[in-house]
């Protein structure tokens, strides 16, 4: 893909260190962000015939965020992974440097295509961005079936984190770098989590507690209450932004189901102990009970009760998820519980 070069090309020399693994040897440096992006290219499979295309198609959201990332101070201590197919003007290296011809798109992309084009686009809006230093390994000249050897590795191999220590993680870290809208999901669930009056107190699972059965992990309760706190989210529309009151709101779900089982609240047959229970519970709110509350201009728990018929024989538990799956499990409590809903009318006088 890289053209030749005139003879006046030209060259970059820096440090590198040179990498010998089992099946083929790589050199790391640093390069400043401009010249990543000047360097590298991605050969996307299906839609490019070369060797070592083995990209998938951009994702436009992704590289909003990762630009956003950018320009917030964002690290990127990971390495991009590059393959140098430029043979008209090859990688030249000494124990110590790298050359490293100055020739637009003579690399491709192993890992790392968002990050580039992310910071590309933040170097377009604020030039300052061009001299962000990052880590880049080389290759040289690989196939197709290597380039796919090493971008599985990176991406199935390597296992992300988990989604509870992630969000764990958001309670510490610096504000720039987190997902806000999680980031107040995540205070709302330890809210729950640890208010005295809570019908969730200590059953929310923390990273590093003890495996056991029921209680709800960190990671479900927030990804469930993440789309009701976002930015033009389900608060926002009903005019509910600040956090303590979005707090009470989602306490009153939950008191109003635990008034109705009494003291099997606490018993672990008890649906809303669980995954399921709670995510279906979070659903019904959002789908039900904000236009049913905001329309009678109120969310308190005595609401939300009067607003359920369900007697102790009706009572959600989890034997009736028995054999669901995940999401059909949620969306049979989010069924029953509508079932359940006895809105109030009021009757009004209309002038003819």
């Amino acid at each position: 893909m890289a053209t030749r070069k005139p003879k006046t090309t030209k060259i970059l020399t820096v440090p590198c260190i040179h990498v010998k693994q089992e099946k083929h040897s790589f050199f790391l440096t640093k390069l400043d962000a401009k010249t990543i992006t000047l360097l590298s290219y991605a050969a996307v499979r299906g839609q490019s015939a070369e060797e070592g295309a083995v990209q998938r198609v951009l994702n436009t959201s992704r590289i909003v965020n990762i630009k956003r990332f950018v320009m917030n101070g964002g690290n990127f201590p990971n390495a991009f992974v590059l393959n140098w197919v430029n043979t008209d003007q090859p990688l030249e290296f000494t124990d110590t440097d790298i050359d490293i011809p100055m020739v637009a798109q003579s690399a491709q992309i192993i890992d790392g295509q968002h990050r580039i084009a992310g910071i590309r686009e933040a170097i377009q809006e604020d030039e300052r961005w061009s001299k962000l230093e990052v880590p880049v390994v080389f290759y040289a000249g690989l196939g197709t079936q290597e380039c796919a050897d090493i971008f599985l590795s990176i991406n199935t191999e390597q296992k992300p984190v988990p989604r509870s220590l992630v969000f764990d993680l958001y309670g510490v870290a610096s504000a720039e770098i987190v997902d806000q809208a999680a980031e107040r999901a995540r205070d709302i669930v330890i809210f729950l989590n640890e208010d005295d009056d809570s019908p969730y107190k200590g059953q929310i699972k923390l990273p590093g507690a003890p495996t056991r059965r029921g209680g709800i992990a960190l990671s479900t309760a927030v990804s469930a209450i993440k789309p009701l706190v976002e930015e033009r989210g389900d608060f926002e529309r009903i005019g509910v932004k600040e956090l303590n009151m979005q707090k009470q709101i989602i306490m009153n779900l939950f008191t109003a189901l635990s008034d109705k089982y009494g003291s099997k609240w606490w018993e672990k047959e008890n649906a809303f102990m669980y995954a399921a229970g709670f995510t279906g519970a979070i659903n019904f709110l959002q789908l039900k009970l904000f236009p049913y509350c905001n329309q009678r201009g109120s969310f308190t728990s005595k609401t939300i009760d009067e607003s359920l018929n369900m007697p102790e024989n009706r009572l959600i538990e989890q034997a009736d998820l028995k054999s669901l799956g995940g999401t059909e499990a949620t969306k049979r409590v989010y069924e029953r519980l509508n079932e359940q809903f006895r809105p109030k009318v009021e009757a009004k006088d209309f002038e003819i």
